[in-house]
């Protein structure tokens, strides 16, 4: 199925393959997301941050499986925007599209203001926004050189971010069996019932959750795949989901052994108190820059080309402004809403620099929406609209996976379900005045394109 058929014109170059998606996926999920937010995972499921993990992977599945869904569908850049605008209600669409926007612009700055803060603690000469620059210019200039280039750099960081954890492995691992923590690896950090709490439980989930953010980001490249991309999008989301969660269960079941007793002297140095009982201050050292430059260069860069696409596929249909939908007639990429990420970023920083928890909220509260939504989208589209008959598929799968993902929003901080409800209301009231103009609702005609 080709773009065309939905009334767009082909201008981003598809030169992706299935194994590109993987990668980029991987890296914006970031195989050591745990280090950094491990404590404060911990601090809401005590000796059980496995299994808030493990959870967390269940409730993506279902959703995974929805983005295949959808994708199928619709092969068109624009992620969950473009699927509940076609499939659901454009209006809808349009709501889902301004609820990922939460997640995807600010992504970027709170990847810089993590990794800033994470180095200014170990070389305090240098002010948190030297860090955030450096990030934000190296990212911007990856991106603007093509997908292509992009990709190439992800597998760089992929295989660094993968040396470090495998090197953390190996000496957790010995030093296990060597008799610190459990002494050997138990299945104490799957169940502790001493201090299972089903509704701290789910807190802990909603702070996990936001180390599987990032695979549904491979739906925005979908007009940049070669070959098949609806059935390319949904095997690649499953693939990374999986693979992922499975990366991110061992190194915290290892590490939750290894802590066993221990005290934290911060949910923000946690895990590299960890690694030091593992291999010494070195090692402690090695996770605490790794996880700092994979959060401020790595995923960083995989984010702001996410977010660019996404600003692409609503601009190109008249819900922003038009100019953000040009594309570079040589990288073919599209730029202008590339750099707008760059400034939208640096300005976030600014305001958001000493508030990181309430950035992290706010992410979280925009993927999930979308999330529901997502999954509203294919039972409407499957089941209601084409009668697919496929009850699992197009029927139980989503309905499960929006009830998980609507226990983890109500479990989240009060907060952030007050701020996200307010980034609702500006979307609305901007849709009122697109409808006024007449943009509100307006789908491209194919045979115009």
């Amino acid at each position: 199925m080709e773009i065309e058929e939905f009334g767009y014109k082909q201008e981003l170059k598809r030169s992706l393959t299935l194994t590109d998606l993987v990668v980029y996926g991987m890296i914006f999920m970031i195989p050591i997301a745990p280090f950094g937010v491990y404590g404060y995972v911990n601090a809401e499921a005590p000796g059980m941050v496995p299994l808030a993990y493990i959870i967390g992977m269940v409730a993506m599945v279902f959703t995974a499986l929805s983005y295949g869904s959808m994708a199928r569908a619709f092969p068109i850049a624009g992620s969950v925007y473009s699927y509940a605008q076609r499939g659901l209600n454009p209006h809808v669409g349009f709501l889902a599209g301004w609820l990922m926007l939460l997640d995807y612009l600010l992504i970027p700055p709170l990847l810089y203001v993590y990794a800033a803060m994470a180095l200014n603690h170990l070389y305090p000469e240098v002010p948190k926004v030297g860090f955030i620059l450096a990030f934000l210019v190296s990212a911007t200039f990856v991106n603007l050189r093509g997908i292509t280039f992009t990709a190439r750099m992800n597998i760089l960081f992929l295989l660094a971010q993968l040396a470090v954890l495998g090197i953390f492995l190996f000496y957790a691992w010995n030093a296990l069996h060597n008799g610190a923590g459990n002494g050997q690896l138990t299945l104490a950090p799957l169940y502790h019932p001493q201090t299972f709490n089903f509704a701290l439980l789910m807190q802990a989930v909603s702070i996990a959750v936001l180390s599987f953010l990032g695979f549904d980001a491979i739906s925005t490249l979908a007009e940049e795949i070669k070959g098949d991309p609806g059935r390319s999008v949904g095997k690649a989301a499953l693939i990374t989901l999986v693979v992922m969660g499975a990366i991110f269960v061992v190194q915290t079941w290892i590490a939750t052994d290894l802590a066993a007793g221990m005290g934290f002297k911060s949910a923000d140095t946690a895990f590299y108190e960890i690694a030091e009982i593992a291999a010494g201050s070195w090692l402690a050292t090695l996770t605490g820059v790794a996880t700092a430059l994979a959060w401020g260069v790595a995923v960083a860069i995989t984010s702001q080309a996410a977010v660019s696409r996404l600003l692409f596929g609503m601009a190109r249909d008249g819900k922003l402004p038009k100019v953000l939908a040009k594309v570079h007639p040589t990288h073919n990429t599209p730029y202008l809403s590339i750099y707008l990420v760059a400034v939208l970023s640096l300005v976030i920083c600014y305001l958001f620099i000493d508030s990181v928890d309430t950035l992290t909220s706010l992410v979280n509260f925009g993927a999930l929406s979308g999330f529901m939504l997502l999954h509203l989208t294919v039972i409407n589209h499957y089941w209601r609209r084409q009668k697919s008959g496929q009850v699992v598929r197009h029927l139980i799968c989503p309905v499960i996976g929006f009830g998980i993902v609507a226990a983890i929003m109500y479990n989240m901080g009060v907060d952030a379900q007050k701020l996200g409800l307010i980034w609702i209301a500006l979307g609305l009231v901007y849709l009122f005045f697109l409808n006024r103009l007449g943009a509100g609702t307006a789908l491209p005609d194919p045979s115009n394109g």
